[in-house]
């Protein structure tokens, strides 16, 4: 028998040993009894094998009937049918989960849009000269890759194919090759616009606003760490990533630029200049030089954009009274008081005050917090003021500052910090020019090709998203529309790529809404038997500081990442911390953003890593799984350490937010 069966079969026999343990006698087994054996059983029945939709679904069926039979058993069959009735139709009404299949679909498109064989090719060249550029470039590329698709597959199976033979051709060692492809891919789970973000605001929630404003720096932290350790093992270990060599690193240059410039390395804006001048003759028409030239001249043309909307944005006039933004955001990972959420469409069980079921309604304000245990239920869609003196405001996007005329302010004058980016940025631009030489235009073209449309369409649905200008739903939409649109242009679009696109963006959402629907009646019923209950009063008996539960709460879920994935994680056990965020006075954004970076190693955990298996399948027969594995655990490492940074440092997460939404 294979070791990873050995190693699933062993967590399974500890459960039932700890299922032994804990239970009494079958005369003294309570309803709570009952809701833990649920719990445990439901986590068996994923490691088997069994979909987890449809048990978590059949489980909560089960055990929802046998709480409503021991309460009234003539009625016990119609309520569980009604229960399943309502929380599917609660789920199918939830607006923030229509935002999932436009995500999807735009990650799909722009999957097939054959864009990432030349932006790993651009960046390759771009990165030449760095240690370990091949998989630096396999880094960045998997993050921007993995941004605009959002689908760790895709990304994994995609560089497995382009960048994973390239790598072990140019004499990559294979576990320092399969742990960047692996780890590299995994980071669409964490940087926006990420499906993991929205299912975690659906059940805890939380703003998916927020959450993809504070999950932005913590996501490109991890892959600058990513990097940083990679450059550094190459700069050690050169056997490991040996420099590419200089026919490598050789740029083709078209006629004109070899006579233009007379030498690959002359600086390419004055050639240009000089040949349009006539001081040289060039076998190029006037018009590809000017073309040339206007591409040249692009970073000056966008710096001096950025500088004009940026000295508009500084001088306009302050505004006497604001208009009230999102809920108020912290600086800090705890809270002073816990406000109170937008309520559910089903109310909680009878009885039990501490329930927290996992999908909120389509109406409910998802950018604050769960009210602690015993405290009033909010008006649907307004959050609950802090104080008896402030008055609630409705948590919508952050509003632009009111016009002079009705503000009644004056001009401000721009701060020192403007004119001191403006004099980095005019540094930053003569570097540009005078380290650009002909191949080095020929590479930024290339750029300009891959990267640039890319990273344009991202930007504007995450910028859109991020500065109000529209909700996840509507960016999403606009994505989708992007990504259709670089199929277009880049002549990959037809009924073929059209069909499959549709059939996987259905075949992935079907299976995100149904885990929702299963999530829903198995919390439903784990509430009914009182589980949720039972684990509150067990937490709380031991007295434990808001350090420690944060510590306990993120083994746990990194335990668990070996043996189940991050949707089973986040549907089942999410629902189960988040009622006891307020006693500890965290704030469920922050607690968000650490789970999303302690779950990218449900990805990169044996038995279950999924990214090792999506690579296997591309693999080369000679690497093995176990070196896959092998390649993965520093990785992991470096995952662990970011999750205690963004602990100790918890405005790594939250400045964003807090300053575009304060």
């Amino acid at each position: 028998m294979r070791k990873e069966a050995w190693f699933g079969l062993s967590l399974m026999a500890l459960v039932l040993i700890g299922i032994v343990y804990v239970m009494p006698s079958p005369s003294a087994i309570t309803s709570e009894h009952l809701g833990l054996l649920m719990l445990a059983l439901i986590v068996i029945g994923i490691m088997l094998g069994f979909p987890t939709a449809f048990t978590l679904m059949g489980m909560g069926v089960i055990f929802a009937w046998l709480a409503y039979r021991s309460a009234n058993p003539a009625t016990a069959v119609q309520q569980t049918l009604d229960l399943m009735v309502q929380r599917a139709y609660g789920v199918m009404t939830n607006d923030v989960l229509i935002s999932i299949p436009l995500f999807v679909f735009m990650g799909y498109l722009i999957e097939r849009s054959n864009l990432i064989a030349k932006l790993f090719r651009s960046l390759h060249l771009a990165l030449a000269r760095i240690p370990g550029s091949l998989a630096v470039a396999t880094l960045v590329t998997c993050a921007v890759f993995a941004t605009a698709t959002g689908i760790v597959g895709a990304v994994v199976t995609l560089m497995g194919l382009l960048a994973f033979p390239a790598m072990l051709k140019a004499g990559y060692g294979v576990r320092l090759s399969a742990g960047v492809i692996t780890a590299g891919g995994c980071l669409g789970i964490l940087i926006p616009p990420s499906v993991l973000l929205i299912v975690y605001g659906a059940t805890a929630g939380v703003s998916v606003v927020q959450l993809y404003a504070g999950a932005f720096f913590p996501g490109l932290m991890l892959a600058g760490l990513y990097i940083v350790y990679t450059i550094i093992l190459a700069k050690l270990r050169p056997d490991l990533a040996p420099p590419l060599s200089d026919a490598e690193r050789e740029v083709p240059l078209p006629a004109y630029a070899k006579q233009t410039g007379g030498a690959r390395r002359a600086r390419a804006l004055g050639g240009l200049i000089g040949a349009l001048r006539g001081g040289q003759t060039v076998p190029a028409p006037k018009r590809t030089l000017i073309g040339q030239l206007a591409v040249a001249l692009m970073p000056v043309v966008l710096v001096i954009g950025v500088a004009v909307l940026g000295y508009r944005a500084a001088v306009l006039p302050t505004p006497v009274a604001g208009i009230g933004g999102p809920a108020e955001m912290t600086t800090g990972g705890f809270v002073e008081e816990a406000p109170v959420a937008g309520t559910d469409s089903l109310q909680a069980p009878p009885d039990e005050p501490g329930a927290v079921l996992a999908t909120p309604a389509p109406d409910a304000v998802p950018d604050t917090l769960a009210p602690p245990p015993g405290a009033p239920p909010a008006a649907s869609g307004a959050a609950a003021p802090a104080t008896p003196a402030t008055p609630a405001t409705p948590a919508t996007p952050a509003t632009p500052a009111a016009p002079a005329a009705l503000a009644g302010g004056t001009p401000n004058a721009p701060q020192p910090g403007f004119w001191i980016a403006i004099g980095i940025a005019a540094v930053l631009l003569v570097g540009f020019y005078a380290w650009l030489d002909f191949a080095r235009l020929e590479v930024f073209k290339m750029l300009l090709t891959s990267f640039f449309p890319l990273a344009t369409l991202i930007l504007a649905v995450l910028g859109s998203i991020v500065f109000g200008l529209a909700t996840p739903t509507e960016a999403a939409a606009v994505g989708a529309l992007g990504g259709a649109v670089l199929a277009v242009l880049y002549r990959q679009m037809n009924f073929t790529v059209l069909k499959e696109s549709v059939f996987l963006t259905a075949k992935t959402t079907a299976m995100v809404c149904w885990l929702f629907v299963g999530a829903s009646i198995f919390s439903a019923a784990f509430a009914l038997l009182g589980g949720q209950a039972l684990i509150e009063r067990w937490v709380l008996s031991m007295e434990l500081t808001p350090l420690q539960f944060m510590i306990l709460s993120q083994v746990i879920i990194f335990l668990l990442g070996w043996p189940l994935e991050w949707t089973e994680i986040i549907v089942i056990f999410m629902p189960i911390f988040i009622p006891l965020l307020a006693h500890f006075n965290i704030d469920p954004l922050f607690f968000g953003l650490l789970v999303a970076l302690n779950l990218q190693t449900a990805f990169l955990s044996p038995p279950v890593a999924m990214a090792a298996f999506y690579l296997k399948g591309v693999a080369p027969k000679h690497v093995t799984l176990n070196q896959i594995f092998a390649g993965m655990i520093p990785f992991m490492a470096i995952q662990i350490f970011a999750v205690v940074l963004l602990y100790l440092f918890p405005g790594i997460g939250l400045w964003l937010p807090a300053t575009l939404y304060k």
